[in-house]
């Protein structure tokens, strides 16, 4: 069982940044290694959709629409995973959820709890 611990999100104005985290850790607190983990999000109404994805040796996959915009990067020694977001749109408000045990453009079984990211001014 893996349990993941999201930090981040908040209320940004539009063109402006913000950072998510998330720490991915086994319930019986041994180390576990994660192949991939990424971040999905939903906003209202909308299906969860894939935002982006990294692997331990850092292949990468983004959606069209964070191309440019997001950057994914992980800390394999912590099982940490990270996205930085800039030029942010009000079309990002969602909710992000971190995401561990698939592949790179197929969610795996693990979630954390979601975190708000609202971009408005």
């Amino acid at each position: 069982q893996v349990q993941l611990v999201e930090s981040g999100g908040g209320l940004v104005q539009p063109g402006g940044s913000l950072s998510l985290s998330c720490a991915a850790s086994a319930a019986s607190g041994s180390f576990v290694s994660i192949y991939v983990m990424g971040w999905y999000r939903q906003a209202p109404g909308k299906q969860r959709e894939l935002v982006a994805s990294i692997t331990r040796a850092g292949s990468t996959n983004y959606a069209d629409s964070v191309k440019g915009r997001f950057t994914i990067s992980r800390d394999n020694a912590k099982n940490t995973v990270y996205l930085q977001m800039s030029s942010l749109k009000p079309e990002d408000t969602a909710v992000y959820y971190c995401n561990a045990g698939g592949l790179l453009s197929v969610s795996g079984m693990y979630w954390g709890q979601g975190t708000q990211v609202t971009v408005s001014s």
